[in-house]
């Protein structure tokens, strides 16, 4: 009898962690994404990057960098923000030069030049971002250009009329 419930409570267990890992490889929400990226919280930037990091998407590494940077204006020590920035960008620039065509990792990275400190001294592809989201918007996915024209509405460099 022990064993039967040993057993079974063993089947349910792996059931349960299976189920959960399953719904995490989902696809990112890129609309929470973004939507967690504009927000201020660094347990919500956690959890994202948990997410992310389970998932299968080909964007994985450009959204850890977004987040890492965003991450890092966010936390107190001056150490950590700048391993945080150092990491995050580092990611995100390989995904550029690895894939330079992929017009959402160039809105990524203009979102944060555009709120980077001056002293970080990251705003030198902000221009050219923001031409070449303006060139090639129409390739984003809809959830994508839906959140590129609400970001247009406060950018300085972006805006409602370029789309």
């Amino acid at each position: 009898m022990k064993i039967k419930l040993f057993i079974s409570l063993f089947v349910l267990t792996g059931f349960l962690k299976n189920s959960k890992a399953a719904h995490l490889q989902r696809n990112v929400d890129r609309v929470a994404f973004y939507s967690i990226l504009k927000g201020q919280k660094v347990d919500d930037i956690d959890k994202e990057i948990l997410v992310i990091e389970a998932s299968s998407i080909d964007e994985k590494e450009a959204y850890k960098g977004a987040l890492l940077m965003k991450k890092a204006g966010l936390v107190r020590k001056p150490k950590e923000k700048l391993r945080l920035f150092k990491q995050g960008r580092i990611k995100l620039e390989t995904e550029l030069r690895n894939n330079g065509s992929n017009t959402e990792y160039h809105f990524l990275r203009l979102i944060i030049q555009e709120h980077a400190p001056e002293a970080i001294k990251y705003h030198a592809q902000l221009e050219e971002d923001a031409d070449y989201i303006k060139k090639n918007y129409k390739n984003l996915l809809p959830a994508v250009q839906q959140v590129v024209i609400d970001y247009s509405k406060t950018s300085k460099i972006l805006h409602s009329s370029d789309f």
